[in-house]
């Protein structure tokens, strides 16, 4: 089995973790204390790994733009 642990800090992580959190299959769990989301992947393959390292890094990505343009009070930039 290969396995990969990705630690990211955000802002609002229980809004990152929420919104990632659907995709999750047995094989990735995802956990938040205090501003850090930690998940850990196993996968089969190299191949297969690098591929859901992918998805997870782009979709946090998108939580993560997202969540800021979601708290962010009206008429101010993020």
């Amino acid at each position: 089995m290969n396995e990969a642990t990705i630690t990211t800090t955000h802002e609002h992580p229980e809004v990152i973790a929420a919104a990632i959190s659907p995709d999750n299959t047995p094989e990735v769990v995802t956990t938040v204390e205090g501003a850090t989301v930690t998940t850990m992947i196993e996968r089969e393959s190299i191949g297969g790994l690098r591929a859901t390292i992918t998805d997870y890094l782009r979709a946090v990505h998108v939580a993560d733009r997202t969540a800021g343009l979601v708290t962010t009070e009206p008429n101010q930039q993020p």
